[in-house]
Parts: structure tokens; sequence; C-alpha cells
């Protein structure tokens, strides 16, 4: 099969398009033909520094496309369906196995495309909100990088729950696109400190669940004194998806859910743009610099 490759980490240019060998099938594996890659922010990351359990590597969260074939123990994928699957690595290539549960099946009425951008964005967005930031309807959210995959799922699922939601955005166009989305209120973090803004905005109370999904000067923590949030009752929570699939069916469930509420039309998946699969470095090229609004797929 045909993957994007490399040898190396570092920029985009290390990408290279080659024959690769193609996955086995394990008992409990969907064999996937990947029909569309959401190239997520860990992807570009990895390929910056991330480990690399092969080379050449094929990096790669999330994908989707038609199962080919299902191991022995599968139960509940069947050859000729639609699937949209995640792993620590392999989604940039033609062909994708995955464990089962690792696995959905796509619901009519939605695109290959666009459930290919839901269930790392989205169930990350959806945990941080709920499940570890107790987000309530009447509080105030603010949502970093609103104009990324997290932080427009975020937006999006705040405002439904009935919370304020504010965002960080680079530009003031991004920030407009986001208020058709359900942002209440935008901060253009190029001009202006979103430490200040978020207290403006809420008469100097602040805010009651902080989304990130950038880190660096976004979350200064590295020298935080704990002591220091046990006034207000404040929690501080790393969150990684694949942990939480691995150990528990719960978030299964829950994108699974999101899936169906995407295809009844009650949320949106935003797709900026679409690269062949062979043109991987000009793909990551473009997420790196910060033109894109939404997700930027790959077609093998």
């Amino acid at each position: 099969m045909k993957a994007a490759v490399y040898y190396e980490t570092g920029s985009p240019d290390v990408f290279r398009y080659e024959d690769v060998p193609e996955p086995a099938v394990g008992g409990d594996e969907v064999l996937v033909r990947v029909e569309a890659v959401s190239v997520e922010g860990g992807d570009t990351l990895n390929r910056l520094g991330g480990a690399m359990r092969t080379v050449p590597h094929v990096v790669g969260y999330q994908c989707a496309g038609t199962v080919l074939a299902v191991g022995g123990q599968v139960k509940n994928f069947v050859v000729g369906q639609r699937a949209v699957t995640v792993g620590i690595d392999g989604s940039h290539a033609e062909l994708r196995a995955v464990p089962e549960p690792f696995a959905w099946g796509i619901p009519d009425g939605l695109s290959t495309d666009e459930a290919a951008c839901v269930p790392v964005p989205w169930g990350t967005a959806d945990d941080c909100l709920f499940e570890f930031g107790h987000l309530s309807a009447g509080e105030t959210v603010l949502v970093h990088a609103g104009a990324g995959g997290v932080g427009i799922a975020a937006i999006q699922l705040a405002k439904r729950a009935g919370a304020r939601v504010l965002a960080t955005a680079s530009s003031d166009d991004k920030l407009a696109r986001l208020k058709e989305l359900g942002l209440d209120e935008g901060i253009n973090y190029v001009r202006d400190d979103f430490v200040a803004e978020s207290r403006r905005l809420t008469e100097g109370r602040g805010v009651d669940v902080i989304v990130d999904s950038v880190g660096g000067a976004t979350l200064p923590a590295e020298h935080l004194d704990i002591s220091t949030m046990r006034a207000n009752n404040q929690t501080l929570s790393g969150y990684f998806l694949g942990v939480e699939l691995l150990v528990s069916p719960r978030p299964h469930a829950m994108i699974a859910r999101l899936l169906d509420d995407i295809a009844r039309g009650e949320l949106r998946v935003i797709i900026d743009q679409v690269f062949p699969l062979s043109d991987a470095a000009a793909a990551h090229a473009y997420i790196e610099s910060r033109q894109s609004f939404g997700r930027v797929l790959l077609a093998p």
C-alpha cells in the first residue's frame, strides 16, 4: 500500500510517499480502506519529534473509510460497512487496522469525510467539558484555540449545554466565524491578553472551566503552587482520550452518541481543506501556519 512516511522526525518536508507493507488483521481487529484522514494536532507533534514505532514510520491517529476485512473475534462490523478508526499511529496510509474498541460505525446521514473528524477532537472536547470539567448550564467556559478541532467542538458542546462561551483565536476573522457556531465572546490572543480579557468579560470573576488543547504559554503551570487553588476549590486535570478508551467503555459510547448527533445536524463538523495523501507535507505545513479553520484532511 501507499503511505506518507518518514525516516526521522522533523519539519513537514521529512515526509516521503512510498510503498509499505499492508497491515495484518488480528483476531479482534478491523481493516479499513482509508478514504479520509483527519490530521490531528498530535500528528504534527509526533512528526516534529515524537516516538517512532517503525522505520519508516506511518504517523496518524484518526481516519475513516470502508471495512475490507474483520478478525474472527469482531462482533459489530461487517465487510463493506463504513467505519472511523483511532490508533496511536498508522492513519496516513491507504489501509489501516485497529482493534474493534477503537472503531465506530458511521451512521447514515454522515459523510465519511465528516466522520473522519469526530472521535479524537469531539471526544476530547466532551470529556474535558463534562466528565472532567463538570461544566453546567449557566457557567462560563474559556476555550483556547477556538478555531481548531477541539475548540470548534468544545464551543458547540458548551453552548448546547447552556454555558456562556469565551474562546481565543489568532484573528478577528476566525472569531467572527466562531460566533456562527455558538461563541459568545471572542479574544484575539495576538492583540489582547486573554487573562485580562477573561477577567473583563466576567466582571472580574473569572471563568468556571478552561479547555486548553494548546499548552505552552497558555498554561503557565510549570511552577504552580497548588495551595493557591484550594480557596476556590479549583482543579487542574490532564487528559488523553487514548487512555480513557483503553480503561473504560464509557468514552466509546460517548463518541458513538456524538457521531449520531452530528449525523442529525445537531452539531457541525467544519472541514477547511482536503489534500492528497501524497502531499501530506503541504497539509502539515498548512496546519502549522495557523491558517486553517477546522479540520484538514488527507485523501488517499
